[in-house]
């Protein structure tokens, strides 16, 4: 009984200390609120570690880091837009010219063997998820080194179009350069996700408001949060040998995937029934990956004109369609759905 009163005293506490904004750590914020589950080493990674930390991160006229932070890719978020030239030229084959054709390279080589018009596929069937499979995969390393930020912090600095320019003065940005394109497009995207699409997500600017949007999707603090993780440094593409295929999930999860901004700003959803693996896998220079595959069940909401339709020449809704995540995306999962996966 006297542990029961003090655990409700601290919960209490807690709740007070959060409700009025006290200065307490994110990575205590993510204890209290999800005590079942370590923070994933790709977020403590980039939380700030003091006060001193937090101040360096504002940037000024003569700070010199920069400015913002790009991945190397976004596959989980062009399910939502029309596929554009750019994305599929980053995942076709080139066509080379006749004396290119002649010359028997290396490259031409590697090629040879792969199927369709794709140097690799980032969306694919469930079939493909199986033991002895060899697959082209491009780095599962996004390289998006934008740390996160308090909440009580970002809170003060606007994340809306309509103060692009007091964002873009805040940091330091030309408004004509690539960095303000991009700024202007990551809130773009994450105010259109809210009018015009019908599945439940949101950008989250910080841990904590990742953490309370977990908790208001998945509607229990017994959630396991897990990512990718890679022992090697991969280069931009190689082949994968699939070792071991581990299901991990079935039913609603939600996932976040990192954006390209000034500071960590992750877009979340939860995207109906999922079917969650856990994929052993290695490559040709030896890299090992243990990937998280996510295999969507209903794509109904999908554009028929995007990337994963074009690549697989599908129509929405007629089958589940399965990606893997980078090693900064996280997957938050209910543990009654999950099974002996090892965090």
């Amino acid at each position: 009984m006297n542990f029961q009163i003090l655990y409700s005293l601290i919960i209490f506490c807690l709740a007070f200390v959060t409700s009025t904004y006290a200065a307490i750590s994110p990575e205590i914020y993510w204890k209290v609120k999800l005590p079942n589950t370590q923070i994933p080493k790709v977020i403590k990674h980039f939380l700030p570690q003091s006060e001193d930390d937090i101040r360096e991160l504002k940037q000024d006229k003569t700070n010199t880091k920069e400015k913002v932070y790009y991945g190397l890719h976004q596959h989980g978020i062009l399910v939502y837009h029309v596929a554009t030239e750019d994305e599929l030229r980053d995942i076709k084959k080139e066509i080379p010219s006749k004396n290119e054709f002649q010359q028997v390279t290396e490259i031409s080589r590697a090629r040879s063997d792969l199927q369709d018009d794709f140097l690799y596929k980032p969306y694919f069937l469930e079939k493909e998820l199986a033991k002895g499979k060899v697959i082209n995969l491009p780095s599962f390393k996004n390289k998006n080194d934008a740390p996160f930020l308090s909440r009580q912090f970002v809170e003060s600095i606007p994340f809306s179009l309509k103060k692009i320019l007091e964002i873009l003065n805040h940091f330091s940005i030309d408004s004509s350069s690539k960095d303000a394109q991009t700024i202007e497009e990551t809130i773009k995207f994450c105010e259109e996700i809210e009018v015009k699409h019908k599945e439940k997500k949101s950008c989250a600017t910080s841990l904590e408001s990742m953490v309370d949007f977990s908790l208001s999707m998945l509607g229990s603090n017994n959630i396991v949060a897990i990512t990718t993780e890679v022992q090697g440094e991969t280069p931009m593409l190689q082949k994968y040998t699939i070792q071991e295929v581990q299901q991990i999930g079935d039913g609603d999860n939600m996932v976040c995937h990192k954006l390209n901004y000034a500071y960590a700003v992750h877009f979340c959803h939860v995207g109906g029934r999922t079917m969650t693996f856990a994929v052993s896998m290695i490559g040709a220079d030896g890299t090992k990956v243990k990937a998280i595959s996510v295999c969507h069940k209903d794509t109904s909401l999908w554009n028929p004109r995007g990337l994963p339709f074009v690549v697989l020449k599908l129509k929405p809704g007629t089958t589940p369609i399965c990606h893997f995540l980078q090693d900064d995306q996280i997957v938050f999962i209910p543990s009654k759905e999950t099974t002996n996966y090892a965090i």
